[in-house]
């Protein structure tokens, strides 16, 4: 990694921990086709661990405001959408995962921004989770759906219960890529360098969460993930 790309890495990993850390969601969207252009071996590990420390001081920051029998429920989800996640991983190539990152994320954010609202049902928790968990640990990305869920609940609502069931299914698919051999050196590598990074980007957002203008600052990520996603498709 060079100096410039460094550079211009912590740059986005900060703007993208300030955004998801003010509206709960928008890290992965940004961040995942930004490591698919600068090198998709990246993906999904150092993305991964990135978001460690980022839902941690998001979900301690709004702990009282968790729905823990709805975050229940989804990483029960999670965790058996984990396994299928590992086997989309293993099945794609390069070049086949920076394509498969451009569509994901083209998707998601076109079903965050047109899908109806879901109600908070245990089967509806639950298959969220699958799916989040088949997304996220094959390309890193899993966010939408959880904020599909929680869209029309309290903003501390969603941001703290998206930051937990992300940080436990974050870990859940760290330890699974470890056992199965599919984290390196370079991709922790990465992911330490930017980690001050991550944590500016939070502590930031923690000043304007309560005031921030979330719906049109979402608006914007789900654009940008649009066509950021366009250009690694056709970049892959």
């Amino acid at each position: 990694m060079t100096l410039t790309i460094f550079l211009t890495l912590s740059l986005l990993v900060g703007g993208a921990a300030f955004i998801q850390g003010a509206v709960g969601i928008g890290f992965a969207l940004i961040m995942a086709p930004v490591f698919g252009f600068v090198d998709a071996t990246y993906l999904p590990v150092t993305l991964l661990v990135l978001m460690l420390p980022l839902n941690l001081l998001v979900a301690w920051r709004e702990r009282q405001a968790i729905d823990r029998q709805g975050a229940g429920w989804i990483t029960a989800g999670r965790f058996f959408g984990t396994f299928l996640g590992m086997a989309v991983l293993i099945a794609l190539s390069v070049r086949q995962l920076e394509i498969a990152v451009g569509l994901l994320t083209i998707l998601a954010a076109a079903v965050a921004l047109m899908a109806p609202p879901f109600r908070i049902t245990p089967p509806a928790s639950v298959g969220v989770g699958l799916f989040t968990g088949i997304t996220e640990t094959a390309t890193g990305i899993g966010g939408p759906p959880l904020a599909l869920l929680y869209q029309h609940a309290e903003g501390p609502t969603l941001r703290a219960t998206v930051a937990t069931c992300f940080l436990v299914g974050e870990v859940i698919s760290l330890v699974i890529l470890l056992l199965s051999g599919r984290i390196t050196q370079d991709q922790m590598l990465a992911a330490v360098m930017l980690v001050p990074a991550v944590l500016v980007g939070t502590l930031l957002s923690r000043v304007v969460h309560a005031r921030i203008n979330g719906p049109a600052l979402r608006l914007a990520v789900l654009i940008f993930s649009i066509i950021s996603g366009a250009a690694l498709i056709l970049k892959g």
